[in-house]
């Protein structure tokens, strides 16, 4: 029999261990081997208990969730998934978990504790799982860039009313270890890039977070899609969590559409979704790219695009967290390149400028 995946569950409320536990031992092949409320106990039964993944609050007493993950990461990197409160502090210091090297997140409950996580059973259940064998590396330290000095430094910019329509589309899909792969992709886009749409699986609440966090990090204007946002060069629209988003013609324009549908692949929003109302709305107008991620969601999407003569792309397995949305991509036949996350960004514009 195949050993059971061993979880240690830390968080500083007492009843969150409680039902964590009862709900990872539960599950077939899991095991929660111990619980700590806070780092420092975090820390000495990690290295007596050597568990496979941890859970990790955000906020804890004595140290914070993301000063132990940095130091978790830098020394000893193991899967971590986050359980997180959905607050602005909380999703912001989500998102720098996940940049430092956490695998995944679930959002915690607001309300009714108990009820609220027995709901999230079967989503955490699954993310422990996939974590097991994702990839994690070693957190380093990069040295300073040099800075970046552009005309701005000269002479400010100064907001343009008007812009030229958008007729190319970049679509991009992600999940497990995506919002670091979307922002080594967006980091590399120049300003007049033509319109991006997004759709990266993340709990309600966190894709406004997500956006705000990329739209300081890149040179792209990033934001939560709204319904009826035209789509524009040099801008990325990200679904809101528990939206899909769609792309539509407006006229001679490109106009985002939310929907409040079914989730799909068990997801919404979906990458397939997104990926559909591109290719019925821009055809190869287009380029699109599927990110790391866990399952299979958008593989049957990039397939219906490179259908249509899309130059699509799959992130490869060396570089994704987990291969399963790419990987499932590549097995149906959907991309037309498969590389590294670094030259995912040069392929994109290629497909929809030649350049």
């Amino acid at each position: 029999m195949a050993k059971p995946i061993r979880v240690l569950v830390v968080d500083d409320s007492a009843l969150v261990r409680q039902i964590l536990t009862e709900i990872l031992d539960a599950a077939s092949g899991i095991e929660v081997v111990g619980a700590a409320q806070d780092p420092y106990i975090a820390r000495e039964k990690i290295k007596a208990l050597n568990p496979d993944v941890l859970t990790l609050d955000v906020e804890m007493p004595r140290m914070d969730g993301l000063t132990f993950l940095r130091n978790l990461m830098r020394l000893r990197p193991m899967p971590v998934v986050m359980v997180s409160s959905l607050t602005a502090r909380g999703a912001e210091v989500t998102l720098q978990a996940l940049e430092l090297g956490a695998v995944d997140v679930v959002r915690k409950p607001d309300l009714d504790l108990t009820r609220g996580l027995q709901e999230y059973a079967g989503e955490l259940i699954d993310k422990i799982r996939m974590a097991a064998g994702a990839r994690v590396r070693t957190l380093t330290t990069p040295p300073d860039p040099p800075p970046r000095l552009s005309v701005d430094a000269v002479i400010p910019q100064r907001s343009v009313q008007s812009f030229r329509t958008t007729d190319r589309i970049i679509a991009i899909g992600a999940s497990t270890g995506g919002t670091e792969a979307i922002k080594e992709v967006l980091l590399r886009l120049p300003p007049d890039t033509p319109g991006v749409v997004i759709a990266q699986h993340i709990p309600p609440g966190f894709s406004a977070a997500f956006a705000e966090r990329m739209n300081r990090q890149t040179g792209l204007v990033v934001k939560e899609a709204a319904d009826g946002d035209r789509v524009m060069a040099g801008h990325a629209y990200i679904a809101p969590g528990d939206r899909h988003l769609l792309l539509a013609r407006d006229g001679a324009r490109y106009v985002c559409r939310l929907s409040s549908g079914e989730p799909v692949n068990r997801h919404r929003p979906s990458v397939d979704v997104l990926f559909r109302s591109v290719a019925q709305s821009a055809g190869a107008n287009a380029s699109a790219a599927i990110l790391t991620g866990m399952g299979a969601d958008g593989a049957q999407g990039l397939k219906e695009l490179r259908d249509l003569g899309v130059h699509t792309v799959a992130q490869d397995e060396a570089t994704s967290v987990v291969w399963g949305m790419p990987g499932e991509a590549v097995k149906r036949g959907g991309a037309v390149e498969i590389l590294p996350v670094q030259e995912i960004a040069a392929a994109l514009l290629r497909g929809v400028t030649g350049r």
